[in-house]
């Protein structure tokens, strides 16, 4: 705490602190909180009534931060508080979005570096944006950009493509990347996995042009294997034997295909059914804030 209140007073800027707590369950960390605020005004909290994750809780600090300018970081000093100078400056030059990009040094987990370097690659294939390998939700937002993204309330969130979308004026600072010192990940090997998912279904229709492109494909063969075997049927009559292999090849391809298709059909429909039902990202338990920060470009 400390440490982020100094290196925001280097740059002699007037600023409100916001911690974001996604259940009131953990009794220590929200008393903590609460006695931490207590002694400045300047810092805020806001405490969910249950854990609506991690997209939930940054729409929720974007909407209730009243600065001209946001910026997101993590509590576990991941993000290094050190950067923040960097990024007001920055913000000072001219630019509307600063993302603190970190390095790929000191990560331990190899499937951990193997699967996000190719989640990026194959993200910026599928998907009409970029990403960048290594640039989390650690950013700085002008006022302007966090209103454009405020104003973007669909409920299946990826922040990270929506951060590339908006576009507006970006500078990008490198710093090495900060090992986890104290306590565990809550990020599974399969919470990431769907969050990948989520993230390609989200910013693009590609999947559902995929599955038509390969069931013409399939078509394709199915009328070559045809066409062969008549010709073998006219020449060789005799050559022809059982088709039980064919059978079975074809039964289970095909099946293949089809669950496949309707699985990527059901995930779409899915992000309907819970974009039609307009239930907010979030609830707010607790919180010191009596208003969501004013939206306005001045």
């Amino acid at each position: 705490m400390n440490w982020l209140k100094k290196s925001i007073k280097l740059q002699k800027a007037e600023f409100e602190i916001i911690f974001l707590l996604m259940t009131v369950v953990r009794i220590v960390l929200f008393e903590r909180m609460l006695a931490i605020a207590a002694g400045d005004s300047r810092v805020k909290y806001i405490s969910f009534s249950r854990n609506f994750g991690k997209e939930a809780g940054t729409i929720a600090g974007l909407e209730y931060a009243t600065g001209e300018a946001v910026i997101l970081m993590d509590g576990d000093l991941q993000h290094p508080p050190a950067m923040l100078p960097k990024m007001i400056e920055a913000y000072e030059q001219g630019y509307d979005v600063v993302s603190a990009r970190r390095t790929r040094t000191g990560e331990k987990n190899v499937t951990v570096l193997f699967l996000a370097k190719h989640f990026y690659k194959l993200a910026n294939k599928m998907m009409d944006i970029e990403l960048m390998d290594g640039v989390s939700e650690f950013r700085l937002f002008s006022r302007k950009v966090v209103n454009a993204i405020i104003s973007m309330q669909e409920y299946n969130r990826f922040s990270k493509g929506i951060f590339a979308w908006i576009g507006f004026n970006e500078k990008v600072i490198e710093y090495e990347n900060q090992v986890r010192t104290v306590g565990e990940t809550k990020y599974s090997l399969k919470f990431s996995l769907n969050y990948a998912i989520q993230g390609i279904l989200s910013f693009n229709d590609k999947p559902l042009r995929m599955c038509i492109n390969f069931g013409l494909f399939c078509l394709l063969i199915s009328l070559v294997y045809v066409l062969w075997t008549f010709i073998q049927y006219l020449v060789v009559p005799d050559s022809l034997v059982s088709g039980y292999f064919t059978t079975i090849f074809s039964v289970v391809l095909f099946g293949g295909i089809q669950l496949i298709s309707i699985g990527v059909l059901g995930e779409y429909i899915g992000k309907i059914y819970y974009e039609v039902k307009k239930r907010p990202h979030y609830l707010v338990d607790q919180t010191n804030i009596t208003v969501k920060g004013e939206q306005n470009d001045d």
